[in-house]
């Protein structure tokens, strides 16, 4: 029953990602001072307060905070959609960066070098999945559960530095390298607050 009420929660936070339903409307400080919290708003101060001890907690909130209905007051759907939305965006990378391996005018080595961090992304997809796919099993083991869980996401985390060791040094200094970049950054902290998010839940847990 656990596992059902996981995956049909998350199931909605992923419908709600791909329709990109992500505005939310917060009240301010002084109209929600003037009257007791409600469900909405008790469950946006959740994800805020969540996302305060990640490493990137802008970037947690913004991300997540639009999606305080479905993810209520539970850090098991905390951590599943910080996963499935960290999924989302490393997919989107990796497309924008195939495309962009298949431009005119890149040097053989900013191609290869394309081509490699591809690759790597792609390995950062497999293991996100497996480990969203992990999170809602029930195992006799949680602690096993949860390790297999940070291995992955840690190796996630690996694939998308890897990716961007092949544009170092200054050869490769240029907007081609900037814009990769930018997308590698992006990804690389989403899946690092994803995997902060894990861990507390894991701790918690425990």
């Amino acid at each position: 029953m656990e596992q059902l009420s996981f995956f049909h929660g998350l199931t909605i936070l992923i419908t709600l990602m791909i329709i990109q339903l992500t505005e939310f409307m917060i009240p301010s400080s002084a109209s929600a001072a003037a009257r007791p919290l409600g469900p909405i708003d008790a469950n946006t101060e959740f994800i805020k307060t969540s996302c305060d001890a990640t490493t990137y907690p802008e970037l947690c909130f913004n991300t997540l905070s639009g999606y305080a209905s479905e993810i209520q007051s539970s850090p098991q759907l905390l951590a599943g959609a910080a996963l499935s939305a960290t999924l989302k965006t490393v997919r989107s990378t990796s497309t924008t960066l195939s495309k962009l391996a298949k431009s005119r005018g890149l040097t053989t080595r900013e191609a290869a070098a394309l081509n490699d961090c591809v690759e790597e992304l792609g390995d950062s997809v497999d293991e996100l999945r497996r480990s969203i796919g992990e999170m809602g099993k029930k195992e006799s083991s949680f602690d096993l559960q949860m390790s297999n869980i940070q291995t992955w996401v840690s190796a996630a985390l690996t694939d998308e530095d890897t990716c961007f060791d092949g544009f170092s040094g200054n050869a490769m200094n240029g907007s081609v390298k900037t814009t990769v970049r930018g997308h590698i950054v992006n990804v690389a902290h989403m899946t690092s607050n994803a995997l902060a998010l894990v861990n507390h839940y894991a701790l918690i847990h425990s």
